[in-house]
C-alpha cells in the first residue's frame, strides 16, 4: 500500500469515528473496564470496520490486537482524551499511527472539538490544516511551557505548566511550538496508541520524543506502558528527561 493510499484509509476511518460520535447520546462510563467510556467502544468499532476492509492489522487501546501478521500496523486511539469529551472539555482526539517494518510509517491525530487536523509521513514533514509544523526551538526549561501527564509532586523547574488531558494533541502542541515540551509524570499510564501519532508529528516537525527509561516507544504489546517525554529542543530535552528521572515512585 502505497503512503496515498494508507492516508486516506487514516482518513476514512477517522471520519468513521466522527460520524459514530456524532449519533451518540450517552457520553457515559461503559461499565466494561476502569476508565472506558460509551464514546470508546462507539468510536473503536467505527475504526475498526475501515480497517478490516482495508486489510490492515490494528492495535487498539479498546479492544487490542487484530491481524496481527500484517504488514502494517494501525496502532489507534478511537478517543485520546475520553475524560474531557465525557465532561465538555475541547481537547480530546482521534489518533492513528501506521507502523511497518521500519517504524512509524503516516500519522493522523484530530481534535475532535476544533476539528484542526494533525498528519505526517515518514520523509514529508507534518502539518496542521496543511500548514507546517515548526516546533518552539526553546532551549532552556526555566524558560520553557510544558505540557504534563500526571503530577510530579514537586516544582521541575519549568517556567509554567499546562496539564490538557490528551496526549496526542499534547504531541501535537510540541510540534507545533504552542508548547515547548511534554513530560509524562505518572506511572505506567501510557501505551503506544496514546503517543505514536503525536510522536511521529513531532518527529518530522523537527521535535524529539523518547521514552525517560530508554526503552524503544514501539511496541505492539497492549499492556506495554512507557513514559514519553518530548522537546523542541535536544537540550531541552536532556533537562526534562532528568528532570522526570529525578521523581520519585510513590
Amino acid at each position: 500500500m502505497n503512503d496515498e493510499t494508507l492516508c486516506e484509509v487514516l482518513d476514512e476511518a477517522a471520519t468513521a469515528i466522527r460520524v459514530a460520535l456524532g449519533g451518540l447520546d450517552d457520553w457515559g462510563l461503559a461499565g466494561t473496564r476502569h476508565g472506558q467510556y460509551l464514546s470508546d467502544l462507539a468510536a473503536d468499532a467505527a475504526a475498526l470496520d475501515v480497517f478490516e476492509r482495508a486489510g490492515l492489522g490494528v492495535l487498539s487501546e479498546e479492544s487490542g490486537r487484530h491481524r496481527p501478521g500484517s504488514e502494517i500496523t494501525v496502532v489507534l486511539d478511537p478517543l485520546d482524551g475520553s475524560t474531557n469529551a465525557s465532561r465538555g472539555i475541547p481537547w480530546y482526539a482521534t489518533s492513528l499511527c501506521a507502523v511497518d517494518a521500519d517504524g512509524p510509517r503516516a500519522s493522523l491525530v484530530i481534535n475532535l472539538a476544533s476539528g484542526d487536523r494533525f498528519e505526517a509521513v515518514r520523509g514529508g514533514g507534518s502539518f496542521c490544516n496543511g500548514e507546517r509544523l515548526t516546533p518552539s526551538g526553546s532551549t532552556e526549561l526555566r524558560e520553557s511551557l510544558i505540557a504534563l501527564s500526571g503530577f510530579p509532586g514537586k516544582w521541575l523547574g519549568w517556567n509554567q505548566f499546562r496539564a490538557l488531558g490528551a496526549c496526542a494533541l499534547d504531541l501535537c502542541a510540541v510540534a507545533a511550538g504552542v508548547v515547548d515540551g511534554y513530560l509524562d509524570c505518572s506511572w505506567n499510564a501510557h501505551g503506544s496508541w496514546d503517543y505514536l501519532g503525536g510522536m511521529l508529528v513531532c518527529t518530522e516537525a523537527g521535535a524529539l520524543v523518547v521514552d525517560a527509561e530508554g526503552r524503544d516507544l514501539v511496541t505492539f504489546e497492549h499492556d506495554d506502558r512507557r513514559t514519553p517525554v518530548a522537546a523542541a529542543t535536544p537540550t531541552l530535552l536532556a533537562e526534562l528527561v532528568d528532570a522526570r528521572l529525578s521523581i520519585e515512585r510513590p
